[in-house]
């Protein structure tokens, strides 16, 4: 089996430091180009993948019939335009998240993967790590008893006006960047949508949501969060229910922040403790979509699990919007 040849629309920092060195780490992959009109970001990449084709633009890059996929690590308000038009240049697309800033956003995406036959999906690597994999199995499978609650926390510090982060106008905020992490994990754990936002308070910097915090009612639980850019980090996913609660240490920032560590207190005081020291979800993820590209397997992310996602996100900004 051929490996596939990827390329990289902009020379971010992220690219270069995390999805970069996955694309070049998995097996199946290959890093064969990327588009920036600065050669010096390109020796960012070229530094770790030397034979690194380097493209001026974005269009040269679409427009190279040696590339088989691209991954797209824009400002969020560009997700959508690009992806498209890597689709219609035939190019499998893997993307920032938030893919969208909205929900109904996600309809032409999945019609275009559809039309187009190549597989388009939002980058949300945690649920290929290991960790969330056995949240979900011992969730579902009744380790805990009937889950009844779900709390969920991330935040960090940035208060830097240049960061697209805090941009408005190019769709930054907490809830984009961290908030889908949040929802996602309790979706993707509980396999349950939620009924209802009862509650939200968003707070805004220049335009911009840096405090949130936010409840939701889903079928059999309740849900609660917090995400925040300008508050010291941490970051926690802790699923509770009849017979034990079930405890995600380092959830977002896997082996980064802290060991990916999974956590299991049942009711007869037994506690289980559960480790992935050495596992990369960037390089899993890369992986997962090479072998839905090469094989037709299911991809474990597809673009209707996103858009259940920013449904969600909607509505708490619905909910948060003041009166």
């Amino acid at each position: 089996m051929t490996s596939l040849r990827w390329g990289i629309l902009g020379a971010s920092k992220f690219a270069r430091t995390h999805m970069g060195p996955a694309i070049h780490a998995a097996h199946g992959a290959e890093l064969a180009a990327v588009a920036t009109s600065d050669p010096v970001k390109a020796q960012g990449f070229q530094a770790f993948a030397p034979a690194l084709r380097v493209h001026d633009g974005y269009d040269a890059l679409l427009a190279d019939p040696a590339i088989d996929a691209v991954y797209i690590p824009l400002p969020n308000h560009l997700h959508v335009e690009w992806s498209l038009k890597a689709l219609d240049a035939g190019k499998h697309v893997l993307c920032e998240k938030p893919m969208t800033l909205a929900a109904s956003e996600f309809d032409r995406l999945i019609a275009a993967r559809d039309q187009t036959g190549r597989l388009a999906a939002e980058a949300f690597m945690i649920v290929h790590h290991p960790q969330f994999i056995r949240a979900r199995e011992l969730v579902q499978g009744g380790a805990i008893g009937p889950l009844r609650h779900v709390e969920a926390v991330f935040s960090y510090f940035n208060d830097d006006a240049g960061n697209i982060r805090n941009q408005a106008d190019k769709g930054g905020g907490g809830l984009r960047d961290i908030g889908v992490y949040t929802m996602g994990a309790a979706r993707f754990v509980s396999g349950a949508e939620p009924d209802k936002i009862t509650h939200a308070r968003i707070d805004l910097t220049g335009g911009v949501d840096t405090y949130a915090q936010f409840a939701a009612d889903f079928p059999g639980f309740s849900f609660q969060s917090m995400v925040s850019t300008r508050l010291a980090p941490r970051q926690a996913v802790v699923f509770h229910g009849e017979k034990g609660v079930l405890t995600l240490t380092c959830p977002f920032n896997a082996n980064v922040a802290d060991v990916a560590k999974l956590r299991l207190e049942a009711g007869d005081n037994t506690v289980v403790t559960e480790r992935w020291p050495a596992v990369n979800h960037y390089v899993c993820q890369v992986e997962n979509f090479g072998r839905s590209v090469q094989t037709g397997a299911d991809y474990p992310c597809p673009l209707e699990f996103s858009r259940g996602t920013q449904h969600m996100m909607d509505m708490v900004f619905a909910a948060g919007r003041p009166a």
